[in-house]
């Protein structure tokens, strides 16, 4: 599966600038989806520097906050900052809303608009944020044409470090700990769980890796770490190939997967989705060493909804409860 992020820009810093105080002149503005509920919304400012070293500043805590990639919805949505009413989502792969997995309460009346693969910054703008968290700050540009439109947060979740240590550097800078100290108590809690039902299955002792196919290679490596720190918190063994950063085997290499007891392959939805796995899956039979590998003898090959793969805190819970689901019925 395709994880690189393209990095389409569509309009000028400037037009966007004049564009916001068009809008900003004429009174047009968000509804937020939701009302403040906690301490840190209630009027208080918002001053802190972003990992990129970029000030923000806000007179208030955000009203109408806006996540500029999925996993930065999603990341709002858990930190309890009330959203713009309409937020992006994947234009690709067969997306045409906000993951399943999501706070669908939280999320109930926003809209949802395409801004990937390419970016759509006149939406954004249209949505009145007074506030933008923008994960993809592995391109200055795209901080500077957000920043044109409303204080901007930004931090680069593609750069090698886990996805939770961004989270929860995300949630301090936000004045929202009490939030992720939340989340993370249900997230062990549910890990706590899912191991007792997997032990009790008698999987426990399995090792298990996720596993993909791009460009005629395939790709073992835990990106951003989601899936090896849900593997962790289960107490299932990885294989090591899993921790070996941007690790590709060649089709004759595929018997260093030998030990291997169960995989997981992360995909698109629909039926175009299906077809793209199946066709990669067909691709590594071709491997002289396919039919012996202990998770295709045993009909150990999972799927999962590839935005988990990204990295949020609604994703490693989901990812967590579709392993236990695999693993323990």
């Amino acid at each position: 599966m395709n994880r690189k992020i393209t990095r389409t820009l569509l309009a000028p810093a400037a037009l966007l600038a004049a564009m916001a105080l068009a809008l900003t002149g004429c009174g047009q503005s968000s509804e937020a989806s939701q009302a403040p509920s906690s301490p840190a919304a209630e009027g208080t400012p918002l001053k802190t520097v972003d990992p990129q070293g970029h000030e923000v500043s806000l007179e208030q805590q955000p009203a109408a906050a806006l996540g500029f990639y999925t996993t930065d919805v999603d990341i709002l949505t858990i930190l309890e900052v009330p959203l713009a009413a309409e937020q992006p989502i994947r234009g690709d792969s067969g997306f045409t809303t906000f993951p399943d997995y999501f706070d669908q309460e939280a999320l109930e009346g926003v809209t949802p608009f395409a801004n990937y693969p390419e970016f759509n910054y006149e939406r954004v703008l249209g949505a009145a944020p007074d506030f933008i968290l923008n994960g993809l700050g592995y391109d200055a540009e795209v901080h500077e044409k957000l920043a044109a439109i409303a204080p901007t947060y930004t931090t680069n979740a593609f750069d090698g470090e886990t996805w939770q240590s961004h989270f929860e550097r995300t949630a301090k800078d936000l004045d929202r700990q009490a939030q992720y100290d939340r989340w993370l108590q249900d997230y062990q809690q549910t890990g706590a769980e899912a191991k007792a039902a997997i032990d009790e299955a008698g999987n426990g002792d399995l090792t298990v890796a996720t596993l993909g196919y791009w460009d005629g290679k395939v790709n073992v490596d835990c990106y951003a770490y989601l899936e090896c720190g849900v593997f962790d918190t289960i107490g299932l063994e990885t294989t090591e190939l899993s921790r070996e950063k941007g690790l590709s085997l060649s089709l004759e290499e595929l018997d260093r997967l030998k030990d291997v007891d169960a995989v997981w392959m992360s995909t698109g939805v629909g039926e175009d989705a299906k077809a793209e796995l199946d066709k990669s899956i067909a691709s590594m039979a071709k491997s002289p060493y396919w039919k012996d590998l202990p998770f295709v003898k045993n009909e150990r090959i999972y799927t999962y909804n590839m935005e988990m793969a990204y990295g949020s805190p609604s994703g490693a819970t989901a990812f967590l409860q579709q392993v236990r689901s695999d693993l323990a019925g």
